[in-house]
């Protein structure tokens, strides 16, 4: 029996399916924690084989590989540290669990299978899992250590069995991705188990973007009392040396460094970058492409890919029309300029006045409208993803949320691409971006410091500039009221009746539940990009495209 435990917390950045890869890394920091010297690693929710694993662990062979490497690290704790690694584990019966394992003297010493599976929102665990039963605690060099796995925690009762069964502290390897708010929702559900059960309790979490989600680590240790004892770094690896202590009332742990966490819009810009970095280099892309109309969606665009590749990673390009502005000309080669990128122009012209002499004999007799404003959009579109085709660079998206919200968007057009940042962000909120990031170098990106986007991008009036005189107002309510309406029906379901009492016009309401209603088809056929509100579209927010709910408003 020991009256101190040295636990070191691996918060990593594991990529989905590369074993080998993650086995690496996670021998990488065990030999940290041994040279701290800690008895114990804590690696996070299926570290092996990186999270969410999805339909992979349906695969044997998968499961092979991830059984192979385990025993292969297990065998490499024959002397200290031992780890408690979160990985796919086949049970006795050959169902497949969400595991943690103790891995000790050389071998799997101890398994614990994942009680509470999360079906909602951007989870579907039971899709592929089998639930473990009610865990008892682990037995480490004397101490009796509880490990619920994630959403074990988020309810009583997985903590209360650990509790009633003579656990000593709680070690939780999590893999919780980033939504604005969730941070203080994580600490107010530790606080609880903690309160409930009398026991310190560590939560540790992955850290990496992994397609739509972005894990912003920011692990924690919560003492006995509900003092905060340590608080592991944001939106980048951080191996932490912990010190716990046995008291005479129990374990506890000591109190150490704390780093703050960001909130607000420094939270929102840090996921956008860890998201398209490791999209980026996950996937094996060179860089990225961008086309930079001089607006302000494109811009902040820019500035999140210079941040998080570098500036000779990123190759932006004008593609100007006859109605294209002498300001925006001047402006999208500013802020190139002012990011340090690589800047073509292409004038799309000439596919203009191709497109017209095709579409002529069968245009005969109509007037322009919406039709030619798109044949713009996907000109644009054709020509970057032909530039991609060529030299390899994914295009970067560069439309908001609002606009997908209300089909404010082109298929095949400016919809084009591998990947957005701004898929999860309102306008009015791609504003604050903007003016926080020209006013602040965050800590870690690879861009320069200083006035990144020029001030008349903030200031001007929003437009498309695909007819003379163009501005979204002429089709779009005022943001800040589109976005209210937005953030009303999409993440908070409320009815109508409900916006109306806000303050929003009636008719105004409907028209945008419409536009929404109709634009799923779009939105189905958009790429990926961060998730940060409570419902991005994707897995958060399935609905239907054919339905006839606009009946009953």
């Amino acid at each position: 029996m020991t009256d101190r435990l040295v636990i070191a917390l691996a918060q990593l950045n594991p990529t989905l399916g590369d074993v080998r890869g993650n086995i690496d890394k996670l021998r990488r920091a065990r030999d940290e924690a041994r040279q701290a010297g800690a008895d114990l690693m804590l690696a996070s929710e299926l570290a092996v084989s990186g999270y969410p694993p999805e339909d992979l662990v349906l695969k044997p062979f998968f499961l092979d590989a991830v059984e192979e490497g385990v025993r292969e690290l297990a065998a490499e704790t024959a002397e200290g540290p031992a780890l408690l690694v979160g990985t796919p584990w086949r049970g006795d019966d050959g169902r497949v669990h969400n595991a943690v394992l103790l891995l000790d003297g050389g071998k799997v010493a101890a398994s614990r299978f994942k009680h509470d599976l999360p079906n909602y929102g951007v989870f579907d665990e039971k899709r592929v899992f089998a639930p473990g039963p009610m865990p008892g605690p682990i037995p480490f060099r004397g101490v009796r250590l509880g490990v619920p796995v994630c959403e074990d925690i988020w309810t009583p009762d997985v903590v209360e069995c650990l509790q009633e069964t003579g656990a000593e502290l709680l070690l939780v390897p999590n893999g919780s991705p980033y939504e604005a708010g969730k941070a203080d929702q994580r600490l107010q559900i530790v606080l609880n188990r903690v309160t409930e059960s009398g026991l310190a309790l560590a939560y540790l979490n992955q850290v990496g973007g992994q397609d739509e989600l972005v894990f912003d680590g920011a692990s924690f240790v919560i003492g006995r009392n509900g003092a905060l004892r340590r608080q592991l770094a944001s939106f980048r690896e951080h191996v932490a040396i912990t010190e716990w202590v046995r008291g005479e009332d129990g374990w506890d742990c000591v109190e150490g460094e704390r780093i703050a966490p960001p909130d607000g819009v420094e939270a929102i810009y840090g996921a956008m970058v860890l998201g398209l970095r490791d999209y980026v280099n996950k996937n094996r892309f060179p860089g990225v492409l961008i086309g930079l109309s001089g607006g302000i969606d494109s811009a902040i665009s820019a500035a999140v890919a210079v941040d998080a590749l570098g500036a000779d990673r990123v190759h932006c390009v004008m593609l100007p029309s006859p109605y294209t502005s002498r300001d925006s000309l001047e402006d999208a080669a500013e802020c190139a300029q002012a990011l340090g990128t690589r800047l073509d122009s292409i004038s799309i012209e000439p596919a203009m006045q191709a497109f017209g002499t095709m579409l002529a004999p069968l245009f005969e007799g109509t007037t322009p409208d919406i039709t030619e404003e798109n044949l713009q959009s996907r000109a644009r579109g054709v020509t970057l993803m032909a530039l991609s085709n060529k030299f390899g660079k994914m295009v970067l998206t560069t439309g908001n949320k609002s606009e997908m919200s209300v089909g404010y968007a082109t298929l095949y057009g400016d919809m084009c691409g591998g990947y957005s940042v701004l898929k999860d962000v309102y306008k009015t909120t791609v504003y604050e971006l903007s003016r926080w990031r020209n006013q602040v170098h965050p800590e870690g990106v690879l861009g320069p410091a200083g006035r990144v986007i020029p001030e008349r991008i903030i200031t001007k009036a929003p437009t498309a500039e695909l007819k003379p005189n163009q501005t979204d107002q002429d089709s779009l309510p005022p943001y800040d009221a589109l976005d209210d309406i937005l953030n009303c029906l999409v993440e908070e379901e409320k009815s109508v009746d409900e916006i109306v009492a806000r303050g929003h016009d009636r008719a105004t309401v409907a028209r945008v539940w419409r536009l929404l209603d109709r634009a799923e088809y779009k939105r189905r056929q958009a790429p990926p990009g961060v998730k940060l509100t409570r419902r991005n579209f994707g897995r958060d927010r399935r609905y239907p495209i054919t339905n006839s709910t606009l009946s009953l408003i």
